[in-house]
């Protein structure tokens, strides 16, 4: 549908995100992207991180995003870099925070990410092939890796409430109330708010759904209303 082909490569055995990398290398020998699947990324633009990968002749290119709270960092991996975005040390999920940049699982790596990976140990944290440690493995190479401040905001969608708190936020950057997919059957009087129904939406009832994620194919009915009266909520029309 959008013109172009596709080829899956499986990780089977869960063993960390630089063993699923590295089962690529027999299929790429470009410069590529990648970006973490259960990671929401809201950017304007991606061109700077490929500027600064080509300007720099880096052999990685991290999107990072400057942190207020060291709680994100800790989640996630801390990036310390000089003045140019030279990064000097990154941290998986750093017990002491060192530094509020925060790497966002958005890279540009180089065919030689391949090299260090087939260098990188199991991890003591997990036990795991953590693509972190191939990445520091480049740095003390002396390979050139660089930080690009590219991303707005980062969401690792674990939670229901993440995938609302994301969902909300493209409605809001869209400046919509709502989004309803298709084939979706709505009760008139029904109001929707920051809400988005996914395609085969029933609501047999009027009702007012406010922050909220309805899964395709979800039936709205009176039983559900007694199960789950957020929604419903007193106010709404009976």
């Amino acid at each position: 549908a959008f013109g172009m082909a596709l080829h899956y490569v499986e990780q089977e055995r869960r063993e960390g995100l630089a063993q699923a990398v590295g089962m690529l290398e027999a299929h790429i020998s470009k410069p590529f992207v990648l970006l973490l699947g259960d990671i929401y990324f809201a950017f304007k633009d991606l061109v700077p991180l490929i500027e600064h990968f080509e300007f720099h002749r880096a052999s990685a290119a991290i999107a990072v995003k400057d942190e207020s709270d060291p709680a994100l960092v800790r989640r996630n991996f801390s990036v310390e870099m000089n003045d140019t975005g030279q990064i000097r040390r990154v941290v998986e999920k750093p017990t002491e925070v060192a530094s509020l940049w925060k790497g966002c699982g958005l890279y540009l790596f180089g065919p030689t990410i391949f090299d260090a990976i087939r260098r990188t140990p199991r991890s003591s944290l997990r036990n795991e092939y953590e693509l972190t440690d191939a990445i520091q493995t480049l740095i003390d190479d002396g390979r050139p890796v660089y930080g690009t401040p590219v991303v707005d905001k980062d969401v690792n969608v674990t939670t229901p409430d993440d995938l609302i708190a994301c969902n909300r936020h493209a409605l809001r950057a869209m400046g919509k109330p709502h989004l309803v997919g298709e084939n979706c059957q709505v009760a008139q009087g029904t109001t929707l708010h920051e809400t988005v129904l996914g395609d085969g939406v029933c609501i047999v009832q009027p009702c007012r759904l406010e922050g909220c994620v309805v899964l395709p194919g979800t039936v709205i009915d009176s039983a559900m209303a007694q199960r789950d009266r957020v929604l419903y909520p007193a106010s709404a029309p009976k």
